[in-house]
């Protein structure tokens, strides 16, 4: 039986659908945007980043709610969200994937599932995938017409050092063999 302490970091995942043996069986975290082009794409490349120093298990993976989003974009990764990365030291693919698609199994095989705006994506994961919008957690980053980068990114950087925090205290709290 798990720990006082693996349950109660756990619970702070349940709240987003997600459950204890969810985040033991899949070391995938999603992000989502619209059109998987600027935050969750920053997002992704930030979390990949740093979790190679934490020794956990986790990869990140990011998709646009948006139908056929990479019709929606001038190229594969916004300009803003490579400047950002190299800026924090990140390094980067020689070529960029295009963005992709949401699919109903992605969100459902994922151990946490991060879509960047509420106001935004609440809806669009509710028409598109209603039976899983509990398993989403929302945070409020503004897409670019909202706020320029210079307020969204720092803001996406502090969610995704706080959420690796969280994994990490949930990684720690988990019982161990013999105790």
């Amino acid at each position: 039986m798990p720990s006082f302490a693996t349950r109660e970091i756990a619970g702070r995942f349940a709240d987003f659908g997600v459950g204890f043996s969810a985040l033991a069986s899949s070391s995938t975290v999603l992000f989502l945007c619209s059109g998987n082009y600027y935050r969750s794409r920053f997002a992704e490349l930030l979390f990949n980043h740093l979790i190679v120093d934490t020794g956990l298990a986790f990869t990140a993976d990011s998709a646009g709610l948006w139908p056929d989003c990479r019709l929606h974009n001038s190229g594969p990764i916004s300009l803003d969200t490579i400047a950002a990365l190299r800026a924090r030291g990140v390094r980067l693919p020689a070529q960029h994937r295009i963005p992709r698609d949401v699919s109903e199994s992605d969100i459902r095989s994922a151990a946490v599932t991060v879509a960047l705006k509420e106001a935004e994506h609440r809806p669009l994961v509710a028409r598109r995938f209603p039976a899983l919008l509990q398993r989403i957690e929302f945070w409020h980053v503004h897409d670019v017409e909202d706020a320029p980068p210079s307020e969204a990114i720092p803001l996406i950087e502090t969610n995704v050092r706080a959420l690796i925090e969280r994994l990490r205290e949930l990684s720690n709290a988990e019982p161990r063999p013999g105790r």
